[in-house]
């Protein structure tokens, strides 16, 4: 098949999959999170068994189709390495890892469908949901400056390569906020405003990191 239609056909795909994983990851933290926590009691286990889990189900394989069409476009087909998108890559790794590897897991207990500490399964699930909430917009400004970074002023975008100090700064500070997302605890992402604003401020971080530095 020809090189530039599969280029589109795994565009394609890696942006269906990353809208629905995303849209279910805010929809988690925005609506349904919130929801649990004013919700009649009577209501939550029918919630939970039927609603939770089908959703849960296109959320993981969602995340899972999104990283594997990334990785085909950033391997196969040889897309740009540049800072940005080496930034958007990583985050999206960690959140992808993060579904599979802790919300999931931890969401099965949450739910009934595996025994365990519901309350400690609860909150590790719901620092991770949060970590991946903050991640979002910068992830998402990282794919998108990788192929349009002439939004941004001339000759201060690494658009193809030569990579710089701000970049592993950029790296650094995401290794430290996963690992608080594992082992750390919630702060200010606790709010839905929190975790917004802590988004919006950490993808401004990131640009200028790699900008400027």
């Amino acid at each position: 098949m020809n090189s530039v239609l599969l280029d589109i056909l795994f565009r394609w795909g890696h942006v269906l999959f990353g809208i629905t994983w995303i849209g279910l990851l805010y929809y988690f933290n925005f609506v349904q999170g919130e929801y649990f926590k004013e919700a009649n009691k009577d209501a939550l286990p029918d919630v939970k068994a039927k609603l939770a889990t089908r959703a849960l189900w296109w959320f993981r394989w969602a995340a899972m189709f999104t990283f594997i069409t990334g990785v085909v476009l950033l391997g196969v087909l040889g897309k740009s390495s540049s800072g940005f998108i080496v930034v958007g890559a990583t985050l999206g790794t960690f959140m992808m890892l993060n579904v599979w590897l802790i919300i999931w897991p931890h969401q099965k207990v949450v739910l009934g469908l595996k025994e365990g500490d519901v309350p400690t399964s609860a909150g590790k699930a719901g620092l991770a949901s949060r970590t991946n909430t903050l991640f979002s917009a910068p992830m998402l400004m990282g794919m998108l400056a990788s192929k349009h970074g002439a939004a941004f002023s001339a000759g201060m975008l690494p658009v193809t390569g030569g990579y710089s100090t701000g970049l592993y700064a950029a790296l650094g500070l995401m290794i430290v906020i996963q690992l608080n997302g594992m082992f750390g605890k919630m702060g200010p992402m606790a709010s839905v405003k929190g975790v917004i604003h802590l988004s919006l401020a950490l993808t401004a971080a990131m640009v200028a990191l790699i900008v400027y530095l």
